[in-house]
């Protein structure tokens, strides 16, 4: 039997053919995969861009909106006359209840009789006054004005200012006087009370 050389031709351009369309094909499918991946990424990529830039205008908002109601409440107590007039009541009955207790020190370093070494009174005296601004202060947590604590309104610096009252009154050469000495701690605490209210309103 003869075979045809037309057909042995026309046999290995078929198979030629068919091999050439499969890799066509698979070129194809590969460079359609890879566009797919690229346009996935590069929509996620947008789409995450997008979202960052929504998340940070979202907290700029949100702490623009915080730091707006903390001015109006703010504002809001500091037009109401009837708040700081309530604060001050409720200051100076502590302030006034420390005058008692200053006078009360007072005495009782003067009845222990060991005024003599300055330097161990002064630091008694300074402890003493401390555990009162302190006691106040912890007093004070439980108000607040303009959203702060009233404790933040008060200054450690009156305490040395109450101790130089209290030495004096101690070591005054004209001897011990409890009028004299209520008057001098009065006249300190007074003068702290103007302190606190102009802290109040700065």
């Amino acid at each position: 039997m003869e075979v045809d050389a037309g057909q042995i031709t026309s046999v290995a351009k078929g198979i030629s053919d068919l091999g050439m369309m499969a890799v066509t094909a698979g070129v194809f499918l590969l460079l359609s995969m890879g566009l797919m991946i690229s346009c996935f990424a590069w929509f996620k990529s947008l789409i995450n861009g997008i979202i960052d830039d929504n998340r940070g205008a979202m907290q700029e908002l949100l702490d623009e909106t915080r730091a707006q109601n903390e001015k109006l409440t703010d504002i809001s107590e500091g037009l109401r006359p009837e708040t700081q007039l309530r604060i001050k009541n409720t200051a100076n009955v502590f302030f006034d209840l420390a005058v008692e207790q200053v006078c009360r020190i007072i005495k009782k370093v003067r009845e222990e009789n060991h005024i003599v070494d300055h330097e161990a009174t002064a630091a008694k005296i300074r402890t003493l006054l401390h555990n009162i601004h302190e006691d106040r202060n912890t007093r004070f947590e439980s108000y607040t004005y303009r959203g702060r604590k009233l404790s933040e309104y008060t200054d450690i610096a009156w305490v040395e200012k109450v101790a130089s009252v209290v030495e004096d009154e101690i070591y005054n050469s004209a001897g011990p006087n409890n009028g004299r000495a209520y008057t001098n701690v009065k006249a300190a605490y007074d003068d702290i009370k103007l302190d606190f209210y102009k802290r109040l309103n700065r």
